[in-house]
């Protein structure tokens, strides 16, 4: 697919999909994700508008939906925005307009939002990275979660501030051929299902 063309929202949520199953769950960058998408319970959601106006709209309406309804229905929303803040910066800059929604909503302490990009950068690292792959997803893409069920899990882990350092451990053992590899099997999938 090229950079210019849009996916369909299907073709959104199957790569998606793809990469949730081969690189959050299948690499273990997430060893809470399993189980949610094993249940069934997570929702995945796509905004094919540009605007980030549309966007936020979207979000907050995904904000109450899962916080009005039960986690054993759907625990966790991924809202997938191909069209919206592809720019990183512009992306990160959205981020604080998230946080202000959750507080204006009351949903801060209920609900919090993780944040995904393809060209996701951490402060202080390179572009080319490979501790960014910890956050590059094939889409921009909000991760809302409820706090209470990351509490659980984090409770039920042994040391989970290890994660991170894991993750770029995994990474970095994969390689940047592996990572590309990875990533392209996941468009392959995405076209097959």
């Amino acid at each position: 697919m090229s950079s210019t063309t849009l996916p369909s929202a299907a073709h959104a949520i199957a790569e998606t999909r793809a990469w949730v199953d081969r690189a959050v769950i299948g690499l273990n960058l997430c060893p809470f994700a399993k189980a949610v998408q094993v249940k069934g319970q997570v929702r995945y959601v796509v905004c094919t508008n540009s605007e980030p106006e549309v966007l936020l709209s979207m979000l907050i309406d995904e904000l109450h939906a899962l916080a009005h309804c039960e986690p054993s229905e759907t625990d966790t929303t991924l809202l997938i925005h191909p069209a919206a803040l592809i720019d990183f910066l512009d992306f990160n800059d959205f981020l604080g307009v998230v946080d202000d929604a959750l507080d204006e909503l009351g949903y801060s302490g209920t609900l919090q939002v993780a944040s995904f990009h393809p060209q996701f950068q951490f402060a202080d690292t390179a572009a080319n990275d490979l501790s960014n792959a910890t956050n590059r997803s094939p889409y921009p893409t909000l991760h809302i979660l409820r706090e209470a069920s990351i509490d659980r899990a984090v409770a039920a882990f042994p040391e989970p501030e290890a994660i991170f350092e894991a993750n770029i451990q995994t990474l970095e053992d994969l390689g940047a051929d592996g990572w590309a590899a990875l990533q392209a099997q996941c468009r392959k999938d995405a076209q097959t299902s």
